[in-house]
């Protein structure tokens, strides 16, 4: 066998656990917002609010 055929396994196996850990992290993202939805953040104003 020559060395341009060999395949890392141990390199392959991190890239899909790798790929595996971000699949269930977007799948609980996806049902934390479902369950607490982000409210759209309020832009807060720079000027000092006028004295009346």
């Amino acid at each position: 066998m020559s060395d341009d055929k060999l395949i890392d396994l141990n390199a392959e196996r991190a890239k899909r656990v790798h790929d595996l850990n971000d699949k269930r992290l977007n799948e609980v993202r996806q049902a934390f917002e479902q369950a607490m939805p982000l409210g759209k953040t309020k832009k807060k104003s720079k000027n000092k609010p006028k004295k009346r």
